[in-house]
Formats: C-alpha cells, sequence, structure tokens
C-alpha cells in the first residue's frame, strides 16, 4: 500500500452528532471562561506563552475560547448550519479528523506568522478559522447548494467561497481590527490542501466541473 493510499483510506460511516458536541464543548468552556477569567491567559494562543511557559496545548485549546458572546454566537451558528450536513455527508470520524487537522493548523500557521512579525502580545481565539475550513468542504462537497447572506441574497458555495477569500484578503492589509483574517485564510488553505492530499480532490476542478457543463 503506498504512502497516499494509506493517507487517504477512508473511515467507516458513523453518523453520532459530533458538530452538535462540539458546539457544546464551546458553550461549555465559554461559560467557565467567565467565572475563571485567567482560561484566556493559559488557552489562548500566544507566542510568548509557548516559547517561554511551554503552553504547546494551546495550539489545540484556543479553538474553545471565545472573546465575548457575539464571537461565540456566529461560529456556532456557522458550525451548527454547516457542520451538521457536512458531517451526515462524511461521517463523523471524518469530519472530527477534518475539523482538528485545519484547526490545529490554523493555530501553527498564526503563531509561526505572530513569532516571526513579533507579535507577542496577540492572543489568538476562537475556532474561525475551523469555521471557514468547513465552509471551504462545505463548497466543495455540495458545489450547487445556495447560501443566503443575511438571509436575502442567494449565493452559490463556491462564489462565497471566493468572495471570502477576497474580503478576507483585502480586510487583513487594510482593516485596523482585533479580528486574525490571517487564521480564516489558513482555514481556507488548509481546508483546499485537506480535499487534495485526504480525499484526493481538487476543489477548484469540482467547483469548475459544476458550473461548466
Amino acid at each position: 500500500m503506498t504512502l497516499f493510499n494509506k493517507i487517504r483510506k477512508p473511515f467507516s460511516y458513523t453518523y453520532i452528532n459530533v458538530a452538535l458536541i462540539l458546539i457544546g464543548i464551546n458553550v461549555l468552556f465559554f461559560v467557565i471562561s467567565q467565572k475563571f477569567t485567567n482560561l484566556y491567559t493559559y488557552c489562548s494562543l500566544n507566542v510568548y506563552n509557548v516559547i517561554k511557559g511551554k503552553m504547546y496545548w494551546q495550539f489545540f485549546t484556543y479553538m474553545f475560547v471565545h472573546s465575548n458572546l457575539s464571537h461565540l454566537f456566529s461560529n456556532m451558528l456557522g458550525l451548527l448550519f454547516f457542520g451538521i450536513t457536512l458531517e451526515r455527508s462524511i461521517g463523523s470520524k471524518e469530519f472530527l479528523l477534518f475539523y482538528f487537522v485545519t484547526g490545529t493548523l490554523c493555530g501553527v500557521f498564526s503563531f509561526i506568522l505572530n513569532w516571526i512579525l513579533g507579535a507577542y502580545g496577540v492572543f489568538l481565539m476562537g475556532a474561525s478559522g475551523v469555521i471557514y475550513a468547513i465552509l471551504l468542504l462545505f463548497a466543495v462537497s455540495f458545489p450547487r447548494s445556495t447560501i443566503y447572506i443575511w438571509g436575502i441574497i442567494p449565493l452559490p458555495a463556491p462564489i462565497l467561497v471566493i468572495v471570502y477569500t477576497i474580503f478576507e484578503l483585502v480586510s487583513q492589509f487594510s482593516a485596523n481590527s482585533n479580528i486574525a483574517h490571517y487564521a480564516h485564510l489558513a482555514g481556507f488553505l488548509f481546508a483546499y490542501l485537506y480535499c487534495l492530499v485526504r480525499m484526493g480532490v481538487n476543489p477548484w476542478k469540482v467547483w469548475k466541473n459544476n458550473y461548466h457543463r
């Protein structure tokens, strides 16, 4: 068996509603963090804490920390709308692997970028990068699906991914905010690579074939 065959070996299909479990964990984490505010320091991803404090768990835990209720709500809404449907399509085991692989890689990417830039005071938190990764895989799995922006404007899922990519690129280089746009772009990037390496699927070809028949 070749390396790629091993990497692409599929899981047996199971569905146990992992997306809802993850939502529950995120909500629980948020509730606890309101009582124990030090949780933000210990669980958010920070260059200084990882290097000097050896808090390596932060590459994983940052995904479950949210700065406020609106931050939590927007991410969990995306996980609810896209995650449940995607999980039913690819199975809970694949969904869980995808979630934590892309999420961890987004953390590693953000850590390296902040380290290079000397941004030691930045604390990365939230599941936004993973949600963007889920959106891309959703668009690959359901390329002809339509998503309504604000419940009004219809956009094909692949077009929405492209629009978001452009928006995040522009925002990263022009906006002065606390939003880690580079982490969102990393979510798209690692989801794209996951499709190529793990699933043997080229997202661009999937979208192109579905809209040029």
